[in-house]
């Protein structure tokens, strides 16, 4: 399928940088099996913008020859990819219920009281973005968290999470 444009109006037009790096990831598929890369596609729309916004799933879509909802729907299914801006530092704790039992819910609050923000907030200065999260894949080290969907910690007490805090705040 070749892409202008024009074909994605009113989509969001990526820039050629964008495109080059969907092409590479679509060149890992067979030729009738490019909807394969649409992970892929999000996470570089998420890692250049902060987020995926309506405009560009339909941009992926486009790109890959989908129905825009067949997008979407890996955009709201995984909770990797914001639909919505977040803060410079997204924490996200798992509540998901081993956590839960070994106090992720605890954790989750903690964190929330620290920062100001209810579950799914952003600090108004734009620094951190609070989430609850499904299984991280670390029951046994609970409470965990993931900070900006790539570093996994564990073992999260009251005391690591406001070291944690403090740490991001700094190195802001």
């Amino acid at each position: 399928m070749s892409f202008s444009d024009a074909t994605l109006a009113p989509a969001l037009t990526f820039s050629a940088a964008t495109l080059e790096r969907f092409a590479k990831e679509v060149a890992k598929y067979p030729a009738d099996q490019q909807q394969s890369a649409v992970m892929a596609c999000l996470a570089i729309v998420q890692h250049e913008q902060g987020h995926v916004a309506p405009a560009a799933e339909a941009g992926i879509a486009a790109y890959l020859g989908m129905a825009p909802i067949a997008v979407h729907e890996v955009t709201t299914f995984y909770n990797m990819y914001n639909q919505h801006p977040v803060g410079t530092f997204k924490l996200n704790v798992c509540t998901n219920l081993p956590c839960a039992l070994r106090d992720g819910e605890q954790a989750l609050q903690h964190v929330c009281k620290q920062l100001g923000v209810e579950p799914y907030g952003t600090t108004a200065d734009g620094l951190f973005t609070v989430q609850p999260s499904e299984c991280l894949g670390a029951c046994a080290d609970a409470p965990v968290m993931l900070v900006n969907d790539r570093q996994m910690l564990s073992f999260m007490s009251n005391a690591r999470l406001d070291e944690l805090i403090e740490t991001l705040k700094a190195n802001r």
